[in-house]
């Protein structure tokens, strides 16, 4: 009913232009649940609901004037939430971070990870929403208040008391509307967001970060930086004593001299495919310090985003049908399932002729 609504809306504004028609423009919409580890999801979530408001209101209100007794109570309560000031502001404030917050959401969701694009997204997107904390108040504001006067939404005195909406009074600290939504509210969310960034990416953290990509093998080591190796072996006191600090740090030229000569490494993308190289063409054993640093950055990455798939995952493989398989099966499952797109290149009577040579089995 809701895609139904919004094509004859959208056939309507196109009929007297509002909006212009063309390849791309247009595009059907819909309401989908947000996932709880992916944030775009709630983006989008939130974008479709305020792009689809008029739908959503016609819908209920049909249900509120149609439906069954159980259907009009619910249409007749979500609908008195939806029209109300409170829920239009924070939709719009929540709007507003997720467009901030998108790109770095995205870019961390990346498998193949920039590290010193991604600092960069995470410094960036800090200050603008500490700007946005001092600056978008009226903004944001303006923003609400044009949506709720086209949609004939009351606007409440900003210098009257709070009235809570749907609750009593008594649960709620007086205060005006202004500082309600400013000061407990606009304010609140965004420090909350700031907190949360701020604890995740600490100087400390985006330091030891950066110092990580300085090594990376990317763009034949473009970014290789031998002040930030030394910096960053030096975070690891009780693994690099003195002396092999300043070993490391004469090894490092020689080091990068070999890596930009041999064409063994010149297609490498990350830490971990130039850890096998050395590996492989014995060079681990000619650099041993370098080889334990990377061991060590190896191992810090433990959440990432990659990671969180595998987890996800195991709920799709591990389900109430197969909740008794082995570790041994369940991996192999896991392995199929997490590296599909691999998997999909192997013909399958390769599969079939590798299952069968296993041992001998019954063919009919």
């Amino acid at each position: 009913m809701i895609r139904k609504s919004q094509a004859q809306k959208v056939a309507q504004a196109l009929e007297v232009r509002e909006i212009d028609s063309g390849s791309g423009l247009n595009q059907e919409v819909g309401l989908k649940r947000p996932g709880d580890t992916r944030w775009g999801s709630h983006y989008k979530c939130v974008l479709n609901i305020i792009s689809l408001f008029p739908s959503i209101v016609e819908v209920l209100v049909h249900f509120g004037k149609h439906g069954s007794s159980e259907d009009k109570f619910k249409a007749q309560i979500v609908l008195g939430s939806l029209e109300s000031f409170d829920f239009i502001f924070m939709a719009h404030l929540m709007l507003t971070i997720f467009e901030y917050t998108n790109d770095l959401c995205i870019s961390l969701q990346r498998k193949e990870q920039d590290i010193v694009n991604a600092m960069r997204l995470v410094s960036s997107t800090t200050k603008v929403l500490q700007k946005m904390r001092e600056q978008g108040w009226d903004i944001l504001l303006k923003k609400v208040t044009s949506f709720c006067n086209k949609h004939k939404i009351d606007v409440p005195n900003m210098e009257a008391n709070y009235v809570p909406h749907g609750r009593s009074r008594r649960f709620v600290e007086k205060a005006t509307n202004e500082h309600h939504f400013r000061v407990g509210n606009f304010l609140e969310v965004i420090d909350l967001h700031l907190q949360e960034l701020d604890n995740r990416f600490n100087e400390k953290n985006m330091e030891l970060l950066t110092c990580m990509a300085s090594l990376s093998p990317k763009d034949n080591f473009s970014s290789f930086d031998k002040e930030k190796v030394l910096k960053l072996s030096s975070l690891y006191p009780e693994d690099f004593s003195h002396n092999e600090l300043l070993s490391l740090d004469d090894q490092l030229e020689v080091f990068k001299q070999i890596m930009l000569d041999d064409e063994n490494f010149l297609d490498l993308y990350d830490i971990n495919s130039l850890s096998k190289m050395l590996v492989k063409t014995k060079l681990h054993e000619t650099y041993p310090l370098t080889q334990l640093l990377i061991k060590l950055m190896l191992i810090l990455p433990v959440a990432m985003e990659s990671v969180e798939r595998v987890f996800s995952a195991m709920t799709y493989i591990k389900s109430k049908l197969r909740n008794s398989m082995g570790d041994q099966l369940m991996n192999d499952c896991l392995v199929t399932y997490i590296e599909k797109e691999v998997f999909l290149q192997i013909p399958d009577e390769d599969i079939i002729n590798r299952f069968q040579k296993m041992k001998t089995r019954r063919i009919f």
